[in-house]
């Protein structure tokens, strides 16, 4: 039986990276992982093939729609060829799989797939595909095993017509109608695909907007963008039933007044948030509490009640996000190692890779306001920026809130052209208890999309943006 000091149960960002960190402070490692590729969802299933598919969709509609504005002539129509879109994004997946063979490989850290399970607190058993068993040896171990799609109870996911973020993802061909149920940021992306390659698309979400969770400004301006791009909304819906006929599907759901609407089409996919996935991990065997929500109880240090072993990622409680993942697995390696890492958990930014992209960072002006905080805010839109202009991306703004008597910056929303890398800006400024004076005050090159981020800040202090 191989010892070692670490195992890794998931190899997810969260997962590898902590593989990686406790190889590199000297940790003999290994990570256990239940399907043939590493990566996790997100690099699978999840962020990089839809971020594929966005790219690719994004690339057709500007195609058909804005080319010939830049002076660029198509001769005969423009087509789509699904199968080649969807091997594209096959390979980028491949691709991006294979670096993580490198990495594990690189960091001498041994891979073995296969469903890991606890055999106690210091044991864990790996069952292959092929039912071949073996058993490996402990010190410490780090679980990482992430999520699942989540379903409402009397909704039948067949993976054919009614259809979670993974089918969604090599669909044969492009709906003539897909119904999402759930307005976040799964079902937005993947709706906003199919949208640009020809499908009819239906929102229905429960909550009274879209993109609940972020700040109501930047859920207005993206729903004006969508409409404007054809999309239907049915907010403040409660559905209540999905049923399959053939190759035809219907939803049907209930307004606030309970006046019921009926939506019918070719594809759902419910997209309506994601679970934490412990099953096959035989928790019990080691220990290991979970709370009524299914995730694994953690201490501030992510260790769990069981000494020895710590959770991470989507399996814990807070946002479901690989880069929340990775920063929890590399304070994991460290606490391990004796050092004193944090994370603060207000400053992990939320993005919508949409066009415009979503991006978000600390407080919602809603957050604020519900806790009696005296803040200002300054907001600069896009289309006043040249460099949107001559992109022809003048949807949205970035917004700034600031403690209305010292400055520091406490909430920084953002919607337009390349936010989903501006938010970093954002992210760094509150790292240091930036001011919005501090911002407004750093050079930004000219012409970029970051200065709407300065002329946010501008307006934030007395009000002096320069141009608007």
């Amino acid at each position: 039986m191989k010892s070692y000091d670490v195992a890794v149960i998931g190899s997810g960002p969260g997962g590898y990276v902590a593989a990686i960190r406790c190889a590199q402070l000297g940790m003999k490692t290994a990570i256990i992982e239940k399907y043939n590729t590493l990566g996790g969802t997100c690099l699978n299933v999840g962020c990089i093939p839809s971020k594929a598919l966005l790219d690719s969709s994004h690339h057709y509609e500007d195609a058909v729609k804005h080319f010939e504005e830049h002076g660029i002539e198509i001769p005969g129509e423009v087509k789509i060829n699904l199968e080649k879109m969807i091997a594209r994004k096959n390979g980028v997946v491949e691709q991006t799989t294979k670096g993580i063979d490198f990495l594990m490989n690189k960091n001498s850290i041994d891979v073995y797939h296969g469903l890991g399970s606890f055999a106690d607190a210091t044991h864990i058993d790996i069952t292959k595909e092929n039912g071949e068993k073996e058993q490996i040896e402990a010190k410490k171990t780090i679980i990482a095993t992430g999520s699942k799609p989540s379903t409402l109870p009397f909704i039948e996911l067949d993976k054919e017509r009614v259809i979670t973020s993974t089918e969604a993802l090599s669909l044969k061909e492009v709906p003539e109608h897909m119904i999402v149920i759930g307005g976040g940021v799964i079902g937005l992306e993947l709706g906003q695909v199919y949208r640009r390659l020809g499908a009819e698309v239906s929102v229905v979400e429960y909550m009274d907007r879209i993109i609940p969770t972020m700040d109501a400004a930047l859920s207005k301006e993206l729903t004006k963008v969508f409409k404007k791009a054809g999309m239907k909304f049915y907010t403040s819906h409660k559905v209540k039933e999905v049923t399959r006929n053939g190759n035809s599907v219907t939803v049907k759901a209930d307004d606030k007044k309970g006046k019921e609407v009926v939506l019918k089409g070719d594809y759902v996919l419910v997209s309506v948030g994601r679970r934490p996935y412990t099953d096959g991990l035989n928790l019990e065997a080691a220990g290991v509490k979970v709370n009524d929500r299914g995730q694994v109880e953690t201490n501030d240090h992510l260790q769990t009640n069981v000494e020895n072993i710590y959770a991470i990622g989507d399996v814990v409680k807070g946002a479901m996000l690989a880069h929340k993942a990775e920063e929890e697995g590399t304070m994991v390696a460290e606490i391990m190692a004796g050092q004193k890492p944090h994370i603060d958990y207000n400053l992990i930014p939320g993005v919508v890779y949409t066009w415009p992209e979503v991006a978000s960072v600390g407080k919602t002006e809603e957050e604020l306001k519900d806790a009696g905080v005296k803040y200002k805010s300054g907001q600069f839109p896009m289309r006043a920026l040249g460099r949107s202009r001559a992109s022809m991306d003048t949807d949205g703004f970035v917004k700034i809130l600031a403690d209305a008597e010292t400055d520091e910056v406490l909430g920084v929303h953002m919607i337009g052209a390349r936010t989903a890398d501006l938010i970093a800006e954002a992210v760094t400024a509150m790292e240091f208890r930036a001011s919005a004076e501090d911002i407004s005050r750093m050079s930004h090159a000219h012409p970029t999309y970051a200065e709407a981020v300065k002329e946010a800040a501008l307006a934030a202090t007395d009000d002096r943006a320069l141009h608007i």
